[in-house]
């Protein structure tokens, strides 16, 4: 069975006006599946996870390409780097739109070759696991921003989680192959996802020596999804150097694992905090890894509260890069503590979103939204996504907004 996914319409609009076109996201989302689906005409198929493929590809890039039958889509490709000078040549010879398409599941040094090898014939896409909106069939949903015309919208089309189904989806995690079956084989699927990306994709490339600290790092970060990221801390509660942390959290950002959410700053106000936030891109695989085995215990549990918005920020996250969007979001922090959990900044504005596990409005304190007034840039109409059943207005210029309507 096959989801049908928001990308297909952009990745069939890009095909026409770029030669190449590089999907990327981590394993398992559905990047080939996406592709196969989207093609309308007869397009040759290769994987570079073949390894005798991967050799020839790395040992005579301009002949493997020359014995392409075009168009052509090439799994995998950051195995062979060698290829994109030559790809390069080859679109710049026949000049044909939609002649390559790529995929490629972690991106440590890859997008360095294609910038240098493909400036100005690639078009870049992103994909991660299935969206909210995927699921219940909202194919034309637009990127989530908070205001009322889009929240209109959304009313039409949109269905609110109650409690039990938003900790559901939040343990069952947006990976394809658990969303179809719903998670009866959650824990094999994440405990072998775990094992082929450590062995891998992060073995490959930071050459671990003794993969047990690495898988100590994830769970440790997994339990500390939604917080500021302290590299100390890690290094101290996981018994390795700080550049060793850093150089980890890259990888999983590499690979699309972990999104880090900036700070936003402005000089017009020093007293803001500098440190990002970590996020894991799917809830499902961050529960596995911090060991949390069903949802009612997930929802009842000291991680509820971050693990929602995770949730919620990563949805977020994917209805931008659906549309075919990279998206400027941060969140806001003072040296008080007093924070905003998501500033979406759109059109030379910010948009304020709080994220709350109620369904209870009436008790939703909105003093901290007032802060943002020292931030010396407009504020546009604001949010706090939780779980009430319905739109309603909490002041003239904030709603009360179904996490279901992301």
């Amino acid at each position: 069975m096959y989801i049908k996914r928001i990308l297909e319409k952009i990745i069939q609009e890009t095909s026409q006006s770029f030669p190449v076109l590089l999907l990327t996201g981590p394993r398992q989302v559905g990047k080939t599946t996406l592709l196969e689906h989207t093609e309308k005409t007869s397009r040759s198929y290769i994987t570079l996870d073949d390894i005798n493929l991967r050799h020839a590809a790395q040992a005579d890039p301009e002949t493997f390409l020359n014995r392409l039958s075009l168009p052509v889509l090439i799994d995998e490709v950051q195995y062979a780097p060698k290829l994109f000078p030559y790809i390069k040549i080859l679109v710049d010879k026949l000049k044909q739109p939609g002649l390559i398409w790529l995929t490629g599941s972690q991106q440590f040094d890859m997008m360095k070759n294609v910038s240098e090898s493909l400036a100005g014939r690639v078009a870049l896409l992103k994909l991660q696991g299935l969206s909210l909106a995927e699921e219940q069939h909202r194919l034309t949903a637009s990127p989530f921003l908070p205001d009322p015309d889009t929240l209109a919208t959304r009313a039409k089309t949109a269905k609110p989680l109650t409690l039990s189904q938003a900790y559901h989806c939040i343990w069952r995690g947006s990976y394809p192959h658990v969303v179809l079956d719903n998670g009866k084989t959650w824990e094999r699927f994440y405990e072998s996802y775990v094992t082929t990306y450590i062995q891998r994709d992060v073995h490959d490339y930071l050459k671990l020596k003794d993969q047990a600290p690495f898988y100590r790092f994830m769970q440790i970060i997994a339990s500390r999804t939604g917080q500021m990221l302290n590299y100390a801390d890690l290094s101290k509660d996981v018994g390795v150097s700080i550049p060793s942390i850093k150089s980890w959290v890259d990888a999983l950002q590499a690979s699309g694992l972990i999104y880090l959410l900036q700070p936003y700053f402005s000089n017009h106000n020093k007293r803001l905090i500098k440190t990002p936030k970590l996020y894991f891109m799917d809830t499902g695989l961050c529960c596995y890894l911090s060991g949390w085995l069903n949802p009612d215990v997930l929802e009842r549990g000291a991680m509820n509260g971050s693990i929602l918005e995770t949730y919620v920020v990563t949805e977020i996250i994917k209805s931008y890069f659906n549309a075919g969007k990279s998206p400027r979001l941060f969140y806001y922090r003072d040296k008080e503590k007093r924070e905003i959990d998501l500033l979406i900044e759109r059109n030379g504005s910010l948009y304020p979103i709080e994220i709350k596990k109620t369904a209870a409005t009436r008790n939703i304190d909105l003093k901290t939204f007032e802060r943002l007034n020292s931030l010396k840039m407009p504020i546009a109409h604001g949010a706090v996504l939780c779980l009430t059943q319905s739109l309603l207005p909490l002041s003239e210029s904030i709603d009360a907004v179904p996490i279901g309507y992301i």
